[in-house]
């Protein structure tokens, strides 16, 4: 047997993890898949039968509850669950990271005792309100604020394109106080607090997208998050865990659009012979395996240098400014090969290029990606 070290299961741990969640995909996430991209409505079961493999918390320690496992095992389950539904994909990654993991760091024992059991097994939905209708990549230009009161906090203004905001029971939010970043957690039952309808768009269909709105909203003091004044440090640990789990979303848009595409240009004969014989074919075929495969090896890599005591954010920016564009670019090429069957729904190829899109978006547009590691590199070389 070889020796070879596994980039993607570098433990036996995770191998296990990803044979698991593969048969999971496929008997369970797969069917469902187009139904609820159709829908636009997420499905809350599916939520809780991934609860039910311990994975709502897989970056949470297990005497919490939680897998207690890695940034490699949060990649690899995006990355799997990806490969047939990115839009429950994305759901997961709203509730898993921007909620468990961001709340879990955060969070003293007796938040901890009130709420973690409640989202480690699905009971309840999480989500996170940072983005607002004018200061999407500009966060720290919030306007949401927050002001001290008896017993707490009354938060006012207005969140946007927040994903898991018409299905949640509890988000984290970031609000300024004293002109300062803090973070709160708000349950839906809170006075003042509202989800107005669904935000319709293009992909990612199977994830709600909605907006919070915070109309004199009170907060009790027991739900500030850490410390006053701290928020844009958890906002900056979490942002990390974040960025790397959407590219490996895109990865897994990536190797499924692959898979199909080469399969049809085996299978599919054009002008006497394979659709793979043709040189035109084979460029989108040889140039989406090379992508995908640098994808791979830059997901995988920085996620083992990622935890909640070491920050990465060069690393983490790197992976998504490099991924988000592959899965995209891939099932491109794959609806070019396919042609009229890649732009029906038959091959999911009109899916999976629809959804790959928000990956260049969402957690941080490429331009803030390559603003953040210029920004980065400028201040290694100065010392």
């Amino acid at each position: 047997m070889s020796d070879a070290f596994d980039l993607e299961n570098p433990t036996e741990e995770h191998r296990l993890l990803r044979n698991t969640l593969r048969d999971f995909v496929r008997q369970v996430v797969e069917p469902q898949a187009d139904e609820h991209d159709r829908s636009g409505v997420m499905n809350k079961a599916l939520l809780k039968r991934v609860g039910d493999l311990g994975l709502l918390g897989v970056t949470i320690p297990a005497d919490d509850g939680g897998a207690g496992m890695d940034a490699v095992a949060a990649a690899l389950v995006h990355h799997e669950l990806s490969k047939s539904d990115p839009g429950f994909a994305l759901a997961y990654l709203a509730h898993a990271m921007l909620f468990v993991n961001n709340f879990y760091w955060a969070s003293n024992a007796d938040q901890r005792e009130r709420y973690l059991h409640k989202v480690l097994s699905g009971e309840w939905v999480g989500g996170m309100g940072m983005t607002e209708p004018g200061t999407g990549t500009d966060v720290l230009a919030m306007k949401t604020t927050a002001r001290r009161v008896d017993g707490g906090y009354v938060l006012r203004g207005h969140k946007a394109l927040i994903t898991n905001a018409p299905d949640g029971d509890v988000f984290i939010v970031y609000a300024r106080l004293d002109d300062q970043v803090t973070t709160f957690v708000v349950e839906r039952g809170f006075k003042g607090f509202s989800t107005p309808d669904k935000t319709r768009k293009m992909g990612m269909r199977a994830s709600m997208l909605g907006e919070l709105v915070f109309d004199d909203c009170f907060v009790p003091s027991a739900n500030l998050l850490g410390h006053e004044g701290k928020g844009v440090g958890n906002m900056m640990r979490n942002l990390e865990i974040e960025r790397l789990t959407l590219a490996a979303m895109s990865l897994g848009i990536a190797d499924r659009c692959l898979e199909v595409m080469v399969k049809y240009a085996v299978e599919r004969q054009s002008f006497g012979k394979p659709l793979v014989e043709h040189g035109q074919i084979q460029r989108y075929i040889a140039e989406s395996y090379a992508k995908t495969e640098a994808a791979r090896a830059l997901v995988y890599t920085v996620a083992r240098k990622v935890s909640p005591d070491t920050r990465n954010r060069l690393g983490t920016d790197a992976s998504k400014l490099f991924a988000a564009p592959v899965g995209k670019e891939v099932a491109d090429a794959a609806m070019q090969v396919l042609g009229g069957w890649g732009y029906c729904d038959e091959y999911k190829i009109e899916r999976f290029y629809r959804d790959a899109k928000l990956l260049e978006i969402g957690g941080g547009t490429l331009e803030s990606h390559q603003k953040n590691i210029t920004k980065e590199l400028a201040r290694l070389v100065s010392g």
